[in-house]
């Protein structure tokens, strides 16, 4: 897995990150996934993600409202999370498994299907979902401008259209 160079205190990604739209939602999927005992790469997440970038969890009661976090709240919220839920003793796979694709100038559109996974159990699936992101082409690479995702779950399956 890549990780970030750090360049006069600063991090700088890794060019086959930044350069194609393939890269950087690879980037993406590997940045968030993490073996037992591990956590996210979080400076990779940070080289990837544009600076005004946010992250919205799917909400976990239909009525909630919506929470639109920068990457530093949810690196610090995901930290918390991997601890107490256990998952960083476990680890944490989460896989692109179809991708719908829109762009026009230099603003790109994703939904992108995902499966997520014990890193420890392989291959059995814990979650399906849709990642829908929006990327932005800056300054002669692309950057994640927003993440916003919503899980699969009992009367709201993934349409078959987003699975293929």
């Amino acid at each position: 897995m890549p990780k970030a160079r750090v360049s006069k205190n600063k991090l700088v990604a890794d060019p086959a990150d930044v350069s194609s739209l393939d890269g950087i939602i690879k980037a993406l999927y590997e940045s968030v996934s993490f073996a037992p005992g591990k956590q996210p790469n979080y400076d990779r997440l940070r080289t990837i993600f544009h600076r005004d970038g946010r992250l919205i969890p799917s909400k976990a009661d239909r009525d909630a409202e919506f929470s639109s976090l920068d990457l530093e709240s949810f690196v610090t919220q995901s930290r918390e999370i991997i601890v107490i839920s256990g998952l960083e003793r476990k680890g944490f796979l989460e896989t692109e498994i179809a991708r719908r694709t829109q762009m026009f100038g230099n603003i790109i559109h994703v939904f992108s299907t995902y499966e997520t996974k014990d890193a420890e159990a392989g291959s059995i699936s814990i979650q399906r979902g849709i990642n829908s992101i929006q990327i932005v082409r800056e300054h002669g690479r692309f950057w994640i401008m927003t993440v916003l995702w919503d899980v699969e779950r009992p009367g709201h399956p993934i349409p078959h259209a987003y699975l293929m």
